[in-house]
């Protein structure tokens, strides 16, 4: 049983309307949860909201019967918040028991002040939302904040296009490192499946981690000789090859150890088949990794870019170079947003192994679909190609995409023109919106998978979008609220 919200409100409960909050608050805790107020204020836009919601309940679970599970109202809030003020799920925990404001926002009363928020239990629920629903989520946000900041939609969406990178929770990969993650996985869940169902071999399991560790920790340390003396040069590369030579035959023998034991297991009818599988993969990982190894370092080849892999437990990162100064490159993957003339972002795509210039026109299709209004856009160079600036003239009234290279005169005309450099002008902003979104979760995504980085993402657009509206309605009533008191103060 999962509703979206009680609307029999409780003895001691605050209406959500009625909630009051500290107009001249800074902090991005008030700006979100009046932005929550006024969807929840709103009843056309409440019941849209609320409609997106019941989609993310499994199909078959009853709304009357069975055991109530946490309210998709609540879920959305703590959502929010936890991406809103880029939080881990601890710090949302402590906040959902702890901040009086919030409670009253997820409609607990002061008689229900004892209930308290397992961790698990929002882990669980906050992940029940997905990557679909809130894009559609966020175009219903947005609309919204459209009708507050002006009449209509007829003067027409004005936009930037930008794209940047949100890192993934990876430590700097390396060839051994990697290798090391993997045989501990190994170690560790064969020696638990094994204990558990009474085979031996994996008693001393631990103490085996420790010795492969140590063999990688001697690997780490040797540094190739910078002397000129080409007989020292070829000594310590000799002894580099000794230690990584040890380290990667005894990962291989455990590797081996772990298939006779998964073959065992199978043999013996073993019921944790997904188990087996998981362990399969970190033995595939595993296998690369000392296959690389031994062509880097032993054989003296150089691994193409293509074959690496930079985390086993979050495949999808890559390595991304973006020529910025003082950051080499980035471990994660890139997002493009559009932005419009409001500050709300329209529409946002996670991108895997693709290019500026790759997306270019299908983002502007997405968001022209979700946005009819949209009428002018700008980008950088990097989205430039030939084809880009023909199919982008088709869809928009106004194009900014500068063009690479020498210029031809008539280019040259049009981008030296007022209006196409004001528009570079205001382009600019579009960076101001990538930091407010980096500073609200867009830094680095915590969830794991690619799933989760898709809902990650996600959840920072849709928080962002209702903390504007928050912000919004926070300096109207600010301005109301100045104007009563020098009345006030005038009559007085």
């Amino acid at each position: 049983m999962r509703e979206v919200k009680k609307m029999q409100m409780k003895l001691g409960e605050v209406n959500i309307g009625d909630i009051e909050f500290d107009l001249r608050s800074r902090d991005e805790i008030p700006k979100l949860l009046m932005g929550l107020q006024h969807i929840w204020c709103t009843p056309e836009l409440r019941e849209k909201v609320f409609e997106i919601l019941e989609k993310i309940v499994p199909q078959g679970t009853s709304a009357e019967t069975g055991r109530p599970g946490m309210e998709l109202w609540k879920i959305l809030v703590l959502g929010t918040l936890r991406l809103n003020c880029n939080w881990d799920y601890d710090k949302v925990q402590e906040m959902a028991n702890q901040h009086s404001t919030l409670r009253q926002m997820l409609g607990h009363a002061f008689l229900d002040q004892s209930y308290q928020y397992p961790i698990q239990t929002i882990k669980d629920n906050v992940r029940l939302l997905t990557p679909q629903g809130l894009d559609e989520i966020n175009q219903v946000v947005v609309k919204a904040g459209h009708n507050l900041v002006k009449k209509n939609c007829e003067a027409g969406l004005k936009s930037r296009c930008d794209s940047f990178v949100v890192e993934t929770n990876v430590h700097f990969p390396t060839d051994i490192n990697l290798l090391l993650d993997a045989m501990r996985k190994v170690i560790v869940l064969t020696a638990r499946l094994c204990l558990a169902l009474g085979v031996g071999g994996w008693r001393q399991s631990m103490h085996n981690l420790k010795g492969i560790k140590k063999l990688y920790r001697r690997a780490q340390k040797l540094k190739r000789s910078s002397s000129q003396d080409e007989t020292k040069k070829a000594a310590q590369q000799e002894v580099i090859k000794q230690a990584y030579g040890a380290y990667i035959e005894m990962a291989h023998e455990f590797v081996e150890r772990a298939e006779a034991s998964l073959i065992d297991l199978r043999r013996k009818g073993c019921p944790a088949e997904i188990t087996m599988m998981h362990i399969e993969g970190y033995i595939k990982h595993a296998r690369r990794q000392i296959e690389q190894i031994k062509r880097r370092v032993l054989q003296g080849e150089i691994i193409p870019h293509d074959e690496k892999v930079f985390s086993i437990f979050e495949e999808h990162t890559e390595w991304i170079s973006k020529g910025k100064a003082g950051v080499p490159q980035e471990l994660g993957l890139k997002v493009c947003i559009v932005e419009d003339q409001y500050q709300f972002i329209l529409h946002y795509r996670v991108m895997q192994n693709e290019t500026d210039d790759q997306i270019a026109v299908q983002i502007t299709q997405e968001t022209k679909q979700r946005f009819p209004e949209l009428t002018d856009c700008s980008y950088d160079k990097g989205f430039h190609s030939p084809t880009n600036q023909v199919e982008l003239e088709k869809l928009l009234d106004n194009v900014i995409l500068p063009r690479k290279g020498k210029l031809s005169v008539k280019d040259s005309q049009q981008e030296h023109s007022p209006e196409f450099i004001l528009a570079r002008y205001k382009h600019s902003a579009v960076e101001s919106a990538i930091n407010a979104a980096e500073n609200h979760g867009l830094d680095r995504c915590l969830d794991h998978g690619l799933e989760g980085f898709n809902r990650y993402v996600g959840l920072a657009v849709v928080a962002r979008n209702i903390q504007l509206i928050g912000h919004i309605i926070q300096q109207r009533e600010l301005k109301r609220l100045q104007k009563r008191q020098q009345h006030y103060r005038r009559a007085a």
